[in-house]
């Protein structure tokens, strides 16, 4: 097995640090209960909300209505257990039915605001979710689907609290993820795998009590959910905004002296064409970046009007955070760090052996251990051992352990840090009356990393708004492609299969 380079090549401080708070240790609290991490302090500010009226949650109104709200639950019938879906964009609702549905024992189901009626259907059959709290416009697309709904633009129902979860094993989320067959899969995700995730990250990272996390990552993905994680347990502070507009976001920064940013490069290279003075904020000190690949090109524009070097850092939905650029030490252009405490990484070819360059496996408390329901799905994940099989390419710098992320195995298209699969985009497109088959890839973009890109054998006329106009009835708006190629035929090998590495546009095939 490779030996983890994180405690030979990280500074003693961090490896200190990271020792104290080791990260396997996530028996003290359950993610419902980080409201009351704080307990002796109720009335520190915790999450400030500036488009609702720059209203506060301190850390014991969190605690204290979350507790409430969880109790109505249970009083109306909510099991332990059950499955919730969560559909809003971020808001101080939103944040209190998260930890009210964790506190009542149940399980959150993150929904993107932005997915349509038949996406949300897909995911209320496979988690068989009984409840739903839900802002509009979503509610109108919820409400069909057989839940108890509960409105996010109304005030949520309290009762005195009789329960919280405590157990460690339970299951806190249910994340979807799309799969090669074109349908999302569940990933649930304990309360120890996340705790064991942030803490490490949070370790990593130096979270203080005095840091300012600004924040407009959605709060319906992992990556926003780990800022409102690491702030209730670091008894910090955020900035939550509803969603990215650079003015905006860039203004938060300075009025309340940011310390911390999350986002993603799609976000970063907005910031830099848009808002690029704006950036410059003397109290910032960490500018973390994650979910796609930055580019070595980016990051340097991003140091130098920011003052500070981003830090890149690399996990997935199954296993969390896993790797981090080290807060002091080099920042290398194209890599992403090395791995976080309790985080095993090895690097492997085909049969699973050790090899300097090959698929990237991980194991640790932070990693899921099955998808839900997909038994097959399961097995492919996981080579023996319980490693986690990421479906990206690496290898680890021989002199400083740093993992450089060198391509996917998956088929992937990361698009404004969001995932997509072709496989998904293909199947709505070929629903279309007058499309044959379709073919899904992402190619360059300077604005979104990737962007997804359709190649399409018609039976008849068609033209790309109309496309697109029907993809958008069927898939989120960022799944559907930006750009469509129409083409006689696709690109197969002797079996009949796809060469989908042979998908080019039409002026780069006539060359």
């Amino acid at each position: 097995m490779t030996q983890n380079p994180t405690w030979q090549d990280t500074s003693a401080r961090d490896r200190a640090a990271w020792r104290r708070h080791g990260a396997t240790d996530v028996t003290e609290l359950d993610i419902g209960s980080l409201p009351t991490a704080c307990t002796g302090r109720p009335d520190l500010r915790a999450l400030l909300f500036p488009a609702e009226s720059n209203r506060w949650l301190t850390h014991g109104e969190i605690a204290e209505r979350s507790a409430g709200t969880a109790s109505w639950l249970r009083a109306n019938g909510l099991r332990p257990g059950a499955r919730v879906l969560l559909c809003g964009h971020n808001s101080a609702a939103l944040v209190l039915a998260y930890f009210a549905v964790l506190r009542a024992g149940a399980t959150v189901v993150l929904a993107n605001p932005a997915y349509t009626s038949e996406e949300l259907a897909h995911l209320v059959t496979d988690s068989q979710a009984e409840w739903a709290f839900a802002a509009h416009p979503a509610t109108e697309r919820i409400a069909g689907l057989g839940l108890q709904l509960v409105p996010l633009d109304e005030p949520l129902p309290e009762a005195a609290l009789d329960r919280v979860t405590d157990d460690e094993h339970e299951l806190a989320l249910l994340a979807y993820t799309s799969g090669t067959t074109g349908t999302p899969k569940g990933v649930p995700l304990t309360h120890g795998n996340l705790l064991a995730s942030i803490r490490a990250a949070m370790q990593a990272w130096r979270w203080r009590e005095d840091d300012v996390l600004v924040h407009s990552l959605p709060l319906s993905h992992q990556h926003g959910l780990g800022g409102v994680h690491a702030t209730l347990l670091a008894g910090s502070s955020a900035v939550i905004l509803p969603d990215f507009d650079p003015a905006r976001l860039t203004e938060a920064m300075r009025a309340h002296g940011a310390t911390v940013l999350f986002a993603v490069p799609a976000i970063y290279e907005r910031l830099v064409d848009d808002a690029p003075e704006a950036l410059a904020t003397p109290t910032l000190r960490l500018a973390v970046s994650g979910s796609a690949p930055l580019s070595p090109a980016l990051a340097d524009r991003l140091a130098q009007v920011m003052g500070v070097p981003p830090l890149e850092r690399y996990g997935s939905t199954e296993s969390g955070l896993d790797v981090s650029n080290v807060i002091d030490g080099p920042r290398i252009p194209g890599t992403v760090g090395l791995p976080l405490p309790g985080v095993e990484l090895r690097i492997a070819d085909e049969s699973g052996d050790d090899a300097p360059e090959g698929e990237i496996l991980l194991r640790g408390p932070q990693v899921f251990t099955g998808y839900w329901n997909r038994p097959e799905a399961t097995r492919e994940a996981f080579h023996p051992g319980g490693w986690f099989r990421t479906g990206d390419l690496g290898r680890l710098d021989p002199d400083t352990g740093y993992l450089r992320i060198t391509g996917r195995k998956k088929e992937l298209i990361i698009t404004g840090g969001l995932n997509v699969y072709p496989r998904e985009v293909e199947l709505a497109l070929e629903r279309h009356p007058r499309i044959a088959e379709a073919a899904v890839a992402g190619l360059p973009s300077p604005r979104w990393g990737e962007q997804v890109t359709a190649w399409v054998v018609p039976t008849g006329p068609v033209d790309s708004d109309d496309l697109r106009a029907h993809c958008r009835k069927l898939l989120a708006a960022y799944k559907c492609p930006k750009q469509v190629f129409v083409v006689d035929s696709l690109p197969r090998n002797s079996m009949g299969k796809l060469r989908r590495s042979a998908l080019e546009p039409p002026e780069r095939q006539a060359r």
